[in-house]
């Protein structure tokens, strides 16, 4: 099992960036996709969430309006379009599975990716 992301990089406030996570070794499409971040000092937070079929999206009040989680199941990958980044954005991102079967809980980490939004 392995999630890959990549896209993660240094920014101007004000500019996009791209993360892009794929999947490797399990069922994608049974699992729910998050995108986590964690700031250095700072706990780590959901960032975005999607359905295992995509119908379904929740986003932090921080970066609503400004973020969209997308996925591909035909791919095996999920995206996060970051727009109108701020300062505050920096953290390293992190693609997260996660699926309840059975009364069993199956989450999976990235290795995480590094967003810097600074001038």
């Amino acid at each position: 099992v392995q999630l890959v992301e990549s896209g993660g990089g240094l920014v101007q406030p004000g500019g996009s960036l791209r993360l892009s996570c794929a999947a490797f070794g399990f069922t994608f499409s049974r699992y729910a996709m998050n995108w986590y971040r964690q700031a250095p000092g700072k706990e780590r937070e959901l960032v975005a969430a999607i359905s295992s079929v995509g119908v379904v999206t929740n986003y932090a009040d921080s970066v609503k309006g400004r973020f969209t989680i997308s996925r591909d199941n035909a791919k095996n990958t999920v995206t996060l379009q970051m727009n109108s980044l701020k300062p505050e954005d920096t953290a390293v991102y992190y693609c997260h599975a996660y699926r309840v079967l059975g009364g069993y809980q199956y989450d999976y980490w990235g290795q995480g990716a590094q967003v810097t939004v600074s001038s």
